[in-house]
């Protein structure tokens, strides 16, 4: 009897080292998938819920994104930025660098002084308030398209008040205050996102008078304006 019980112990004891190798390679094999997934991605392991719940939200606005705003970077998120990189001409890997940021608008204002967020956010409202709001970071954008563009000043305030530029500075509509969705227009293409590929000129087709402007490569209308180079 004991020689019996000692093999039956000696059995279970092998199966039940062997249940626990099969457990052990389960989840070793699970965590270096993890661990693998986050390195495809390169932002699980950088960014916080929050970070990636502002991505996810601008993919969304933008058509990209589909799926729930809840901060996983999952697949669905993944597939979307590898789509909006390789709309905007940026390299298709998947992570939310720097440059990836800029274009979705999600980086920093912090060279921009009050006084030029706040201009900005004015010009948008008398400019562009009755717009889809792509269309009010549009206008905004071309505003700091212009200021780089070495055909126009170098300043906002330069290029908002150029003589002749601005509609709204001409008929006084640039006196209104900006309500808080043209401030949050400003900041997004303060912070690098262009819906208009970098235009310096936008007009409305049904208003506009001057010939010249027709004459203008047109890159993409947004709502009511048309923006050309």
């Amino acid at each position: 009897m004991k020689v019996q019980e000692t093999k039956k112990i000696k059995r279970f004891n092998r199966v039940f080292a062997a249940f626990l190798i099969v457990v052990f390679a389960f989840v070793l094999g699970g965590t270096l998938y993890a661990v693998n997934y986050q390195s495809n991605t390169s932002v699980v392991e950088v960014a916080t819920t929050s970070e990636n719940k502002q991505v996810q939200q601008r993919l969304k606005e933008l058509g990209y994104y589909k799926g729930a705003i809840d901060g996983i970077f999952g697949p669905k998120t993944l597939a979307a930025v590898k789509n909006f990189q390789r709309d905007y001409g940026l390299v298709v890997d998947g992570i939310v660098g720097k440059k990836t940021l800029a274009a979705l608008g999600l980086g920093t204002t912090s060279k921009y002084s009050s006084s030029d967020v706040y201009l900005l956010a004015k010009c948008v409202y008398a400019e562009s308030r009755g717009e889809p709001y792509a269309g009010q970071v549009a206008v905004a954008a071309v505003i700091l398209n212009r200021v780089k563009n070495p055909n126009f000043p170098n300043t906002i305030s330069g290029v908002v008040y150029q003589p002749w530029a601005f509609t709204a500075v001409s008929d006084g509509q640039i006196n209104l205050e900006p309500n808080q969705t043209a401030y949050n227009a400003a900041k997004d293409a303060m912070n690098g996102w262009d819906p208009t590929y970098g235009c310096i000129y936008y007009y409305n087709p049904a208003t506009a008078t001057s010939k010249w402007i027709f004459s203008r490569q047109v890159v993409v209308t947004i709502g009511k304006h048309v923006f050309a180079i």
